[in-house]
């Protein structure tokens, strides 16, 4: 059986903030989503149509998506699956030569759908469709600076966002952000991290829940470990307290021990201690993105251990893993000081540190998941021997829970969604 995978890629602006993402399709050797269209087209649109029919919920909840859609998956009305105001259609110039299908595109246009180009060019056969495009994508592999540039000044001009594509590099980054693009993807994008986040670490609105959790007259333990656990910095920094010569000369691994070893008495203080010190501190948008990519990763990580053979490790730890992922980025110290701090596992210090054995493996294949790195995710996968055929579906799993814990954790407005709207 050929690997089918739907992964979601992070378009990131020169801020290097996800202000949307671009679900991509990859099976029967060949990539959907990108300007490669197949002879098999037909039956890819069947296997994309029957997945989006059943994960419609999961895959467009959390922010703005880009999805680029045939002329079979467009003459099947697809896009009617999506809220308008999360889907933007995103078409090659396979359907811009079609004539029925670029109809249906000015239809969806007139019904208030956002509308994207992939490789657009100033051309003739572009003219009948410009007053119905919202975003034009350039591959910054194959265009000219010039070119861009006036393609980029012509856009604006016309009140059109442009994405560069494919940006797999440094230097093709460096390249797209001289051209003055708007937004940019590719596989160098997709794990470009800020360096530091600039603020207290743990998610205020879930720093709140907390403190509710643990003043009621009877404190469910249950609650207030699932919501440290949604929590990087949270968890990370009770795990350090438990551990602590005062409370304890064991090790300290799991959420769970941590609040068995401190009491409710002990855990308030701590809380307590924590709102004083960071009153006055506001999360900044990227370190929420920080702490959502680590609760993705932890709840990723984990349930790929459901399938993952001759693991060292158990699924806490892999969600530490996870979790514990993007920590050098939400705390002002270097990773290796920061896992020296709390006792985990080695395999899994080794794993984030120096992307050694198996769990090396398994937080590379989840790595590889977010940068659409096809060929990468088939060889992780079927070195843990985890079924290819069962990742798109933990993956869109995985989603849809996060996403329904963190509208729990902030407001509906997710950050910088509105940007590229603007």
């Amino acid at each position: 059986m050929r690997e089918r995978y739907i992964v979601r890629q992070p378009v990131k602006n020169e801020k290097n903030q996800i202000i949307a993402y671009e679900i991509l399709y990859y099976g029967e050797n060949q990539a959907y989503g990108n300007s490669d269209e197949s002879s098999n087209e037909f039956a890819v649109a069947d296997t994309v149509y029957s997945f989006l029919m059943h994960n419609v919920e999961k895959s467009l909840t959390d922010a703005v998506h880009f999805m680029t859609f045939t002329t079979t998956l467009l003459m099947k009305k697809t896009p009617a699956l999506f809220p308008k105001e999360k889907l933007v259609i995103q078409i090659d110039d396979s359907v811009v030569i079609h004539p029925l299908a670029l109809r249906f595109v000015q239809q969806y246009a007139r019904d208030g759908y956002k509308i994207a180009v992939n490789e657009f060019q100033f051309a003739p056969r572009y003219l009948s469709l410009i007053d119905f495009i919202d975003y034009i994508k350039l591959n910054v592999k194959t265009i000219s600076g010039a070119s861009a540039e006036n393609i980029v000044n012509l856009a604006r001009s016309m009140n059109k966002k442009v994405i560069a594509t494919n940006v797999d590099d440094k230097e093709l980054y460096d390249t797209a952000l001289r051209m003055g693009m708007d937004a940019m993807e590719g596989s160098y994008v997709a794990k470009q991290m800020a360096t530091k986040a600039h603020s207290s670490g743990y998610l205020q609105s879930n720093f709140f829940r907390l403190m509710v959790a643990v003043v009621k007259e009877e404190p469910d333990m249950e609650e207030i470990e699932q919501i440290i656990s949604m929590d990087a910095t949270l968890t990370y920094g009770l795990l350090r307290v438990a551990n602590s010569a005062y409370f304890t000369t064991n090790k300290i691994t799991t959420i769970r021990q941590g609040l068995v070893t401190l009491g409710i008495s002990q855990l308030k203080q701590w809380i307590y201690l924590l709102s004083t010190t960071n009153a006055n501190d506001e999360i900044d948008e990227t370190a929420e993105e920080f702490l959502k990519l680590s609760f993705m990763r932890a709840s990723f990580c984990s349930e790929l251990m459901r399938y993952a053979k001759n693991m060292p490790i158990s699924r806490s730890d892999a969600y530490l893993m996870g979790m514990f992922s993007t920590l050098e980025h939400l705390i002002d110290a270097p990773m290796e000081e920061i896992l020296s701090t709390v006792p985990i596992a080695e395999e899994i210090k080794a794993a984030i540190l120096r992307h050694e054995g198996r769990c090396g493996q398994l937080y590379d294949l989840t790595l590889s998941y977010e940068e659409a790195d096809w060929e990468k995710i088939t060889k992780h996968a079927e070195e843990l021997g985890i079924p290819t055929h069962t990742l798109t579906t933990v993956y869109f799993n995985c989603t849809e829970s996060v996403n329904a814990t963190w509208k729990q954790m902030i407001s509906p407005q997710q950050p910088g969604t509105e940007e590229l709207e603007g």
